[in-house]
């Protein structure tokens, strides 16, 4: 843990160039009037699948092949190693070189938040001093949740904390209950969001009620919240999301960058009508098929999907079938 945080602290004033370059874009909705974010995370990040060999290797020509594609896409940047990055089966050698991997390729005006959650406070500070190292611009951690009983807010409070303290880069905490089983406590948000190295959350949870009630708490502060799924994206930004990091942005990103443009503009009609087709393909990729049918829909619109890790399995052909079916329906297909 010192050496860690000796070392962050020695990485700090150099990684803080990294954010040179982010553009001011217009600001988020979840920002109170007459501020503005020391970084701003406002638009459409897509936690990006790790391209994986028929022998379940990293295909690290094929991510850099889907790089090429969503580089026309006008998203905010990408988040890698998220839930649907497979971050849980992937080695910590391989997750560093991931992120290098993604850094090199992405323009600098994109930002890389790159997920560096363990399941110990001094593994995810090791861990996201790794990830500035590579190139990240931000860190995304997870609620650690082994230990689920004893993951009380005070106890949740103080691990971000001090991985706050250490991180040479800006922090984003991740709720994401479906996987975890455990919901970051507002209140414990609402105390980190008062961190000068915490600067957001993005929360899975679906709880409209709790996204404006985060929002309301932190107007004060340099915090912003993101919505963590595509089928609540509308309702987020109407209680003043900032942004979403969306798993069907691997395959609709340009969709989903027009709902946040629409969103933005106050178009409510349009954006009502557009995420009406996307519920759908969203609950498809995420709590019905996963990240199998997340792969196999990216392969119908040009990306590379591909295996996932074992034990993850693929999809049976009448679950392909379903999920074309659905993404027929809704016109993306």
């Amino acid at each position: 843990m010192a050496f860690s945080t000796r070392l962050a602290s020695s990485l700090r004033p150099a990684l803080a160039a990294l954010h040179w370059a982010a553009p001011r874009q217009c600001r988020g909705l979840s920002t109170p009037p007459g501020s503005e974010p020391s970084l701003d995370l406002g638009g459409i990040f897509p936690p990006l699948a790790t391209p994986f060999s028929p022998s379940q290797e990293v295909d690290y020509a094929q991510l850099e092949g889907n790089l090429r594609r969503y580089a026309s896409i006008p998203f905010r940047g990408l988040v890698v190693l998220g839930s649907n990055g497979e971050y849980p089966y992937l080695a910590p050698r391989e997750r560093v070189e991931v992120v290098s991997c993604v850094r090199r390729a992405l323009p600098r005006d994109r930002l890389l938040l790159a997920g560096s959650g363990c399941e110990s406070t001094q593994a995810t500070i090791e861990l996201t001093v790794s990830m500035a190292e590579a190139g990240a611009d931000v860190a995304l951690v997870v609620t650690p949740c082994y230990y689920q009983g004893a993951m009380t807010t005070a106890a949740l409070v103080h691990h971000y904390t001090e991985v706050g303290d250490a991180s040479p880069i800006p922090v984003v905490l991740y709720s994401v209950p479906a996987n975890t089983g455990l919901d970051l406590p507002v209140d414990a948000v609402i105390t980190l969001a008062q961190h000068p190295n915490i600067i957001g959350i993005k929360d899975s949870g679906g709880d409209i009620t709790r996204m404006g009630l985060m929002v309301h708490k932190t107007r004060q502060e340099d915090f912003q919240v993101l919505a963590g799924s595509a089928g609540f994206l509308l309702a987020s930004y109407a209680v003043g999301a900032s942004g979403g990091v969306c798993a069907l942005a691997n395959v609709l990103g340009d969709p989903l960058c027009q709902l946040h443009h629409l969103c933005r503009e106050g178009q409510w009609q349009e954006a009502r009508d557009l995420q009406h087709r996307l519920i759908e393909p969203n609950t498809a990729v995420t709590r019905r098929f996963g990240i199998p049918g997340l792969k196999k829909a990216m392969e119908w619109f040009g990306y590379y999907g591909g295996p996932c890790r074992a034990p993850l399995a693929p999809l049976s052909p009448a679950q392909v079938e379903e999920l074309k079916s659905t993404f027929s329906a809704n016109g993306w297909l």
